[in-house]
């Protein structure tokens, strides 16, 4: 399926939706989730198996900035750390999650970024990632399809924000933070993020 809007075509787990819906409907009621399920063209949530396109998540997330600026980065925000923590419930294996804990940070961080690079077809669509250092930690998502076509005075992709810490701040250092310095839809080429200890 292609994204109208964008002429591109991707997908994309189905997490982008799923875990915002009960952020929704804690925010606003069955209403506001509703509401924002029909401005994605989704009749139902996704399926929780496989991939879903990426047009309906994505304008799920535009629908949620358009209809409550002030709040959508924090509610962004919140389903990405739940996002987060179902990636750490059900796709990273305990053992693999006991090594990463029990190795040094400065070795463990390169280690989980290269596991995220090489499964980020799961959160970055048809857009890019990159992984461009590991000391400093610094990532690059190109055409991210989750703000793809937006503008904004500042950086807006929170949601990765989230993904990210709640996984660095879990696996490897609970002090890690991650900042986007760059974002497309401030007129950057890139979302980049840089996840450095506080």
């Amino acid at each position: 399926m292609k994204d109208t809007q964008s002429g591109h075509s991707g997908r994309i787990g189905p997490n982008a939706v799923l875990q915002l819906l009960p952020v929704l409907e804690a925010a606003g009621g069955a209403a506001l989730r509703d509401e924002l399920l029909q401005a994605a063209g989704l009749n139902e949530p996704p399926s929780d198996t496989g991939l879903m396109d990426e047009g309906p998540a994505a304008a799920m997330h535009r629908a949620l900035r358009a209809r409550l600026p002030g709040r959508a980065p924090d509610l962004l925000r919140e389903a990405g750390a739940r996002t987060g923590d179902y990636i750490l419930a059900h796709r990273i294996p305990g053992p693999a999650q006991k090594v990463l804990k029990l190795l040094p940070p400065a070795l463990a961080a390169p280690v989980l970024a290269k596991a995220i690079e090489k499964n980020s077809w799961t959160f970055a669509g048809s857009g890019e990632f990159r992984v461009i250092s590991t000391r400093p930690l610094v990532f690059e998502l190109t055409d991210n399809p989750l703000i793809r076509g937006e503008t904004a005075p500042h950086p807006i992709c929170g949601w990765h924000e989230a993904v990210f810490d709640t996984l660095f701040q879990t696996l490897v250092d609970k002090r890690l933070r991650t900042r986007e310095t760059k974002c497309t839809a401030s007129g950057n080429g890139v979302c980049r993020f840089e996840i450095t200890r506080d």
